[in-house]
C-alpha cells in the first residue's frame, strides 16, 4: 500500500502548520492539487522496541475508564495533567456490546464528559517515570507512530453523536475494535478487544461515512486504512499521551459543496510512482477524480493536537480538543497529545459515474467526508509509543522503532 499526504479538508478549522514534518512524497505542504507528485512505498521495517523487543505488558490502574456524570459542566479554566493523588477505580463494561447480552440498554453519557483524574494521573505518573529505550541505528526522525486497520464492519450507528441510538445515523464504514455499536462506552473498548488494527494493543474504534458507487449503489469500503499518531510541532516539550476515552470528529457531515478538481477536502489519487492526484478525468458531476495507470482513491484528514485536560468530550465532539498554533497549545487547551491522521484507501480508481458518501446522498461530493476517534489503548503501549517515537522525535511503525 502507498501512502500520500493531501492538505486537510477544509471543514477541519485547523490554522496553517508550516511547521509540519517533512515527509518526502507524503509532505502535506508539498502537495499541490492538479501537480504530478511522487508517492513513496511504504517497504517492510525493520522493528525494533526497546530491550527484548517484545511488547510492554497490559498496564492496571492507568487502564481503567470509569464514567462519571453526563451531565458535568466545564467548569474551572482546564489545567493538564490533575494533582489528585487517589487510585483509579474500574467501572464494569457495558454488556451491550455482546451478542449475548440481556441487560436493558443503557444510554452512553454525552455532553461535557470528565476525565477520570485518577487514572489520567497514573498514566502520567507512569509516562514520567519511564526512561526512552535506546535507539537503534537508521531509525528516521518523523515524530510518529502508527496503527495499520482493516475494514471490520457496517452500522447506520455512531457511539459518540447518537449514543445509544441504534440506526439514528447514516451508515459508517468501522475499523478497529469490532464490538462497536451505537451502544458502546469506553470501558467495553477495553473490555471487548478483538480489532481489527495491528498493534492489537490498540482498542480504539474509528470510523467514516461509507461510500458508496453511484453507478451500482454498493458500497466501496476502505482496502486500507493507517492511522498515525504524530507530532506537528518542532519542540516536543511538553509531550504527552493520549488519555484513554478521548473522542474526537475531525471535518463535518453536514458540509455540503462541490469539490471540483483543485478543491480542498476532496479524494486524490495515489499508487507507487509519479501520477497526477486530481486524476487523469474527473466524474461527470467533476466532484470525483478519475484515476490513471494503478492509482486508486484515497483521503486523508488530520485530528487536533491540543486537549484541555479535563474532558474525554464536548457537547459538539470538538470543544475539548483544538489545533496548537506554531510550536504551542492554546492555553484553554494546554495539554500536547499526539495530533491522529487518518490515511486511507479505496480499491478503486473512479468512474464517469462516480460516488456518494453515506452523509451526502443527494449532493454527491465529497465534502461532508468526516471521521470519528474513540481512543483506547493498553496504556503502557500508548505511553511508550508516545515517550520512545513522538517525544524523542523518531520514527516508528506498528510495534516500535522503524529502521
Amino acid at each position: 500500500m502507498s501512502y500520500i499526504s493531501f492538505p486537510e479538508p477544509e471543514a477541519s478549522p485547523a490554522p496553517p502548520r508550516p511547521d509540519l514534518p517533512a515527509r518526502g512524497a507524503r509532505s502535506k505542504r508539498g502537495v499541490i492539487a492538479g501537480a504530478a507528485a511522487a508517492v513513496i512505498v511504504v517497504g517492510a521495517a525493520a522493528v525494533y522496541l526497546g530491550g527484548t523487543g517484545s511488547e510492554p505488558e497490559t498496564s492496571k490502574a492507568a487502564n481503567a475508564i470509569p464514567y462519571t456524570s453526563a451531565s458535568a459542566a466545564p467548569g474551572e479554566s482546564p489545567s493538564a495533567p490533575p494533582t489528585a493523588s487517589a487510585s483509579a477505580a474500574t467501572v464494569a463494561p457495558s454488556a451491550s456490546a455482546t451478542p449475548q447480552a440481556a441487560a436493558a440498554p443503557k444510554i452512553p453519557p454525552t455532553g461535557w464528559l470528565p476525565v477520570d483524574r485518577a487514572a489520567w494521573k497514573a498514566q502520567v505518573d507512569a509516562y514520567n517515570a519511564l526512561k526512552i529505550d535506546p535507539v537503534p541505528a537508521g531509525v528516521g526522525n518523523l515524530p510518529e507512530f502508527r496503527a495499520d486497520c482493516q475494514y471490520s464492519h457496517r452500522r447506520p450507528d455512531d457511539p459518540i453523536v447518537f449514543p445509544g441510538l441504534p440506526g439514528a445515523s447514516h451508515m459508517h464504514s468501522f475499523v478497529g475494535n469490532k464490538a462497536v455499536d451505537a451502544d458502546t462506552v469506553a470501558g467495553d473498548l477495553m473490555k471487548f478487544t478483538a480489532t481489527s488494527c495491528k498493534p492489537v494493543q490498540d482498542h480504539s474504534a474509528y470510523w467514516v461515512p461509507t461510500l458508496y458507487d453511484n453507478g451500482t449503489g454498493k458500497p466501496v469500503e476502505t482496502t486500507g486504512f493507517r492511522v498515525y499518531y504524530r507530532s506537528l510541532m518542532k519542540n516536543p516539550a511538553g509531550q504527552m499521551p493520549m488519555p484513554n476515552g478521548l473522542r474526537m470528529i475531525s471535518g463535518d457531515a453536514k458540509k455540503k459543496q462541490p469539490t471540483p478538481r483543485g478543491a480542498r477536502g476532496q479524494f486524490y489519487c495515489a499508487f507507487y510512482g509519479p501520477g497526477d492526484l486530481d486524476g487523469i478525468a474527473r466524474s461527470t458531476n467533476g466532484n470525483w477524480p478519475i484515476c490513471g495507470g494503478d492509482a486508486t482513491l484515497h483521503y486523508m484528514m488530520q485530528f487536533p493536537d491540543c486537549w484541555d485536560g479535563k474532558h474525554l468530550d464536548s457537547p459538539n465532539h470538538k470543544d475539548h480538543v483544538s489545533y496548537g498554533s506554531g510550536e504551542a497549545c492554546p492555553r484553554s487547551h494546554p495539554v500536547k497529545i499526539p495530533a491522529i491522521t487518518f490515511d486511507i484507501q479505496y480499491g478503486v480508481k473512479g468512474t464517469p459515474a462516480g460516488y456518494y458518501l453515506s452523509s451526502d446522498k443527494e449532493g454527491k461530493s465529497a465534502s461532508s467526508m468526516h471521521g470519528d476517534a474513540f481512543v483506547v489503548w493498553d496504556a503502557a503501549t500508548m505511553n511508550k509509543r508516545t515517550k520512545n517515537c513522538v517525544f524523542q522525535r523518531r520514527t516508528c511503525d506498528n510495534y516500535g522503532y522503524q529502521k
